[in-house]
């Protein structure tokens, strides 16, 4: 066969329908026939062959015009009706604030409490009311019999017949003159009727009693001064000025668009472009207003979300009130923007749902904070973890103040805080916690560290009760809410809170065990019902390590300082998709970007709680847990210091060294330590017995030993003079 020729024509239909009564034939005749030749543009179609240039060798090969764009019919069959009905977006019955309850209380409560401030600011106004009315009052008698008299007396018609007399139209005088008798007779008798009345009226109110004359008296002046009022010059002012962002038009967004300095974006708008479409109207969305846009082809929504600040310029809006999101149920380019009334960071934030009354439940969503729409923003803490990272005085330990209040209002829950500043942040849940520590010095790490072993040996123990119960009673081997209700399991939620873990993760002697034992507990944790937050101000490979932060569930980013720490805590490649919390500024406390609990990431703003307010609340889950018998360790006044805690090193090494040993290997000293304190020292190596030890000023050197078999050689090790004078100083022993 020759394959040198054309085999087939690539046409679209020349009709939009199969069943339209255009010749197609004829058409596709015409284009295949015309002698011109496109070269193969893309744009063109490349001529059909002809008849004197088929096969030479006779195969049977079939040339023609292949359709690829099949005809639309008219009318679809009823299942493909049927399924595109069935994924079409369907729009909410009820509107969405009224199906979310909190939304709704809040949103009544700005109705009533709106509505109040106006009745109580006119009510305030009524004397002033009052006067101005009766200033405007005799005014008000002028207009009204004035323009009585010209209604009576048909004046509003006069300029017409003036006019008909000026034209010497003496037909259009005349009708004109007619029509005003007729108007004039009936209008007296209306004027007549209503003098009379009032004056029955004047005679009844004064036959009446005093207040019924004073009564009427206001009533009169009032509606006196109210007809007498200028235009210019209402009664009464407004009680709330609004400032309100003007209205968001189709107009502005593409304006906005097109000023991003995308190519694709300006060939659209260009001319003979197709423009940017609105697959639907842009409408109110809570305290703002909200565009859906199509943009164009090979646009994503990252492309203009890496330009937000730009897109708030095109805008005229502030950065906080600009907020371009992914339309994550639709295709790739069809952007959500929300642009708020205000910026997010002036926005007053609202109390806390938990902070005067309630309980929490850690099964079930807590309330963390609102996002940029007002909306209220929750959290699950079981089967998750929580890691919170931001610039010192961003907001980052109210935001984990949250959770950890949250935690405390759940009577069931065992608390275990550590806050390694020493400042006193996370003061008032020493009234529930069972473990609690403050300060940077190395007893509260070592306390720290001690109760994380605790921990981990408590995974394992619960590892083995949940797998020794009845499948029907543990189907899915995690703790469920009745279970942890179960004393006798000991399977209640055990929630583990650090603030400014980089203290402990970089600490020389326990930060490798502590990052091994956090990542354990991160990976195991989550369905024994152990829960770990944490919360640091300095997100970087030392401070953070990498099995904790790329392991936790729950990730919330303040303001932070590039994009290599942006990602460490929103996860790779976040900085690229737009998740930037770079663009905070110094303003935005308490706002930053939220992700894993929410299939899309949401940018919130958390609920502020002082620390006067979290004794308040502390107060009441001590209460809590002592009608429920939970209050135990150090809120319960027990020793809650654990066997580990307030463990030497320096005596543990030299307990471990015999007295005829002047020098000794460290990996010799690290099998013996393990030896003596399993839990402790097992799993150490040489280099982290060096590094463990270096704080103190004990140094390693080449020194000469031998091993189990008698065979000596130089290595790393220690000199036990060394460590002696070291715990003589760290003792203050001379």
């Amino acid at each position: 066969m020759n394959f040198s020729k054309p085999m087939a024509e690539v046409l679209r239909l020349p009709v939009p329908y199969a069943d339209q009564s255009t010749d197609a034939d004829e058409t596709l005749t015409d284009s295949a026939g015309s002698g011109e030749d496109n070269g193969g543009d893309i744009g063109g179609h490349p001529a059909a062959p002809s008849s004197a240039d088929g096969p030479e060798d006779g195969d049977d090969a079939l040339e023609g015009t292949v359709l690829v764009d099949q005809a639309t019919p008219r009318r679809q069959e009823f299942r493909t009706r049927f399924l595109a009905g069935r994924g079409a977006r369907r729009r909410p019955i009820i509107v969405p604030w009224l199906r979310d309850r909190e939304e709704a209380k809040t949103t009544v409560r700005w109705a009533v409490d709106y509505g109040a401030h106006i009745a109580g600011y006119h009510a305030a106004r009524i004397p002033l009311y009052a006067t101005t009315l009766a200033f405007r009052s005799p005014r008000g008698v002028w207009r009204l019999i004035a323009g009585t008299w010209r209604w009576t007396c048909d004046a509003e018609a006069l300029p017409l017949r003036l006019g008909a007399v000026d034209g010497n139209d003496a037909d259009t005088y005349l009708r004109l003159l007619r029509e005003r008798d007729n108007r004039v007779r009936w209008r007296r008798l209306v004027a007549s009727g209503g003098l009379v009345g009032a004056g029955f009226a004047a005679s009844a109110v004064a036959a009446a009693g005093g207040v019924t004359q004073a009564t009427a008296l206001a009533a009169l002046v009032a509606v006196l001064g109210w007809i007498g009022s200028p235009a210019d010059k209402p009664l009464m002012g407004p009680a709330v000025v609004s400032t309100s962002a003007p209205k968001l038009t189709s107009g502005i967004v593409v304006r906005a668009l097109g000023a991003l300095g995308i190519a694709e974006i300006n060939k659209a708008l260009g001319k003979g472009g197709a423009g940017i479409t609105f697959p639907a109207p842009i409408t109110r969305d809570g305290p703002g207003w909200r565009a859906d846009v199509d943009l164009p082809y090979g646009v994503t929504v990252t492309d203009i979300m890496d330009r937000r600040e730009r897109l708030a310029s095109g805008l005229r809006r502030p950065l906080g009130c600009v907020w371009p999101e992914p339309a994550h149920d639709q295709h790739a380019g069809r952007l959500v923007l929300w642009v708020g009334d205000q910026d997010m960071n002036q926005v007053k934030p609202p109390a806390w749902p938990l902070a005067k009354s309630g309980t929490a439940d850690l099964f079930k969503a807590i309330p963390f904070g609102t996002d940029q729409r007002g909306r209220t923003i929750t959290l699950t803490l079981m089967y998750a973890n929580a890691l919170i990272a931001a610039m010192p005085g961003m907001g980052k330990t109210f935001a984990l103040r949250i959770l950890a209040l949250a935690a405390a209002l759940d009577a069931l829950a065992e608390l275990r805080t550590f806050e390694l500043k020493g400042s006193g942040d996370l003061s008032a849940l020493e009234k529930v916690a069972h473990h609690y520590g403050s300060g940077q010095d190395d007893e509260t790490i070592a306390a720290c560290l001690a109760s994380l072993r605790e921990i981990r040996k408590e995974l394992e123990r619960r590892a083995q009760t949940l797998r020794k119960l009845p499948k029907d009673v543990c189907p899915e081997n995690k703790v469920t809410p009745q279970l942890a209700a179960k004393k006798s399991l000991g399977l209640r939620p055990l929630v583990f809170i650090i603030d400014e873990c980089q203290n402990l993760f970089a600490h020389p002697t326990y930060g490798a065990e502590a990052a091994e034992l956090c990542t354990a507990i991160i990976k195991l944790g989550r369905a024994f019902g152990v829960i770990l937050l944490l919360a640091t101000q300095r997100p970087d490979k030392d401070s953070l390590p990498t099995g904790v932060s790329a392991n936790v569930g729950i990730r919330f980013c303040l303001r932070v300082m590039g994009q290599v720490e942006n990602d460490m805590v929103l996860g790779t490649s976040a900085y690229r998709n737009g998740l930037r919390a770079t663009t905070f500024g110094l303003r935005d406390k308490g706002i930053g970007y939220l992700v894993g609990d929410a299939d899309d990431p949401q940018t919130g703003r958390s609920y502020y709680i002082d620390n006067l307010t979290a004794e308040h609340i502390c107060e009441r889950a001590r209460t809590l847990r002592k009608a429920a018998g939970t209050l135990t360790g150090y809120a319960a006044g027990e020793d809650s210091t654990t066997a580990d805690a307030g463990i030497s090193l320096l005596d543990d090494v030299a307990a471990v060294i015999a007295s005829d040993e002047d020098k000794i290997w460290s990996e010799t000293v690290v099998k013996r330590l393990a030896e003596l304190r399993p839990g402790l020292y097992s799993g150490w190596t040489p280099g982290q017995l060096t590094d463990a030890l270096k704080p103190y000023g004990v140094t390693t050197r080449q020194v000469w030993g031998q091993d189990d078999d008698g065979k000596g050689a130089n290595r790393r090790g220690i000199v036990r003079e060394d460590v002696q004078e070291a715990a003589r100083k760290a003792t203050g022993t001379p």
